[in-house]
């Protein structure tokens, strides 16, 4: 317990660099007030619009909200959801100067409905997609590898947070290899096999059975898969997160580390979870955690975010506060 709320207060003034997709995450929340006259659907009478980081632009909140010095590498549209999302990030202290704005693209915007009853938790019901178009021109791509070769110069450890939207390429990853020594942290939703040979990885299981192309069964066939694609990607570590079974961590040809999911079995939002767990484990590996403290640390970090509604951060200090009730139970 000791060790790992030194690790903690040791985040301060840490210096990460997040590469990736920003996303907007809006939720649209409303009260249903009656079915309409046009269509057998409900009627939603709207309270109110949030709008908040989502994607690397969330890992970047995260490792503010920790304590660190983060930059953020990524391109938004010229557009309202764009300028929120810097707003937003620069208002937690993000250093924005490495977001790139660009007329030629939309901000990929995630619009999610909660709708419920005027006195009752708010459900979402659908979500709508909006999503900017693939990189085409080579200055947005200029200016992305401008901005990171400046910023990996004072970084003490880099993470990718890949979405599939196609900002972190081949040049940015030869960048990162040439330049940087560091260590190199990978969330990657589709692509991991694109980022082999990096220092760790935090796919969820269902990336994992998606990377081997079938279904796990049992928890041995996971710790032979993960494994398996902890040699096949030349990683030191692979952090594979379970949801309430907490989290499995292979580190070399070590016996795998099970760590039981932490708090309440039931989640509240998983929205953005893996954003959080990928930015408190980098962190931890930044401040000199052992592989298996950093794990410890995410899984505290990502059982409490996901008690909270919505796309979410958390702070040291609940890190602290977290560690220190579980073990007291």
């Amino acid at each position: 317990m000791n060790r790992l709320i030194e690790i903690v207060r040791s985040f301060a003034d840490r210096r990460l660099v997040v590469i990736g997709d920003a996303i907007a995450d809006q939720f649209v929340y409303g009260n249903i007030s009656r079915v309409s006259r046009e269509a057998p659907v409900f009627i939603l009478q709207h309270e109110q619009t949030q709008t908040v980081p989502g994607g690397a632009a969330n890992c970047a909140m995260n490792l503010a909200a920790l304590g660190a010095r983060v930059s953020l590498i990524a391109v938004v549209g010229a557009d309202q959801s764009g300028n929120e999302l810097r707003a937003k990030l620069e208002s937690a202290g993000v250093d924005v100067s490495g977001i790139i704005v660009s007329d030629k693209i939309q901000t990929t915007t995630k619009v999610r409905i909660l709708a419920g009853q005027a006195h009752s938790n708010k459900q979402q019901v659908i979500r709508i997609d909006y999503e900017g178009a693939a990189f085409g021109n080579d200055q947005p791509r200029d200016s992305i590898l401008d901005a990171l070769k400046t910023a990996l110069a004072s970084t003490e450890a880099i993470v990718i947070s890949d979405y599939n939207y196609g900002l972190v390429d081949d040049r940015a990853v030869g960048l990162i290899r040439e330049s940087s020594s560091k260590p190199v942290l990978v969330d990657s939703r589709f692509r991991l096999f694109q980022f082999n040979g990096f220092m760790a990885a935090t796919p969820n299981e269902d990336e994992v059975e998606n990377l081997i192309g079938r279904s796990i069964k049992s928890t041995n066939e996971l710790e032979i898969a993960a494994q398996t694609l902890r040699r096949q990607f030349g990683l030191q570590a692979l952090l594979v997160t379970r949801g309430a079974q907490g989290m499995m961590l292979i580190v070399d040809d070590a016996t795998p580390l099970h760590i039981p999911a932490v708090g309440a079995q039931q989640s509240v939002d998983v929205t953005g979870a893996g954003d959080t767990v990928i930015a408190t484990f980098a962190l931890a590996v930044a401040s000199d955690a052992s592989f298996a403290d950093a794990a410890r640390l995410a899984n505290h970090a990502g059982g409490l975010v996901v008690m909270k509604r919505g796309t979410a951060s958390i702070t040291a200090g609940e890190l602290e506060h977290s560690i220190l009730t579980s073990e007291h139970d």
